[in-house]
């Protein structure tokens, strides 16, 4: 359905919340066909990512550990991706 949607299983350490959150995200967007929610949508937009997220993290409590860790590294994890997520951030405030 969408490859854009991160593989958390098996990651050492575990996935984080923002990991999982991000997940949830990408794929309501992509179910919803709403990449950036109105006021109108918000609402509803954001109950999904969390019911998503709370949901996933249930799956990746439940399934027994994998024997190989995911092949490539999380886009969170990535060094240019935190970079630039710290200078969003900066910039935000």
């Amino acid at each position: 359905m969408c490859r854009n949607i991160t593989e958390l299983r098996g990651l050492e350490p575990a996935a984080t919340d923002d990991e999982v959150e991000a997940a949830a995200r990408q794929y309501v967007r992509k179910v919803s066909g709403i990449t950036h929610p109105s006021e109108r949508t918000r609402e509803a937009f954001e109950r999904a990512v969390a019911e998503v997220a709370h949901i996933t993290e249930h799956l990746l409590a439940d399934l027994p550990d994998r024997r190989q860790p995911p092949k490539r590294l999380p886009p969170l994890r990535r060094p240019e991706v935190r970079a630039r997520i710290a200078a969003r951030k900066a910039a935000a405030s």
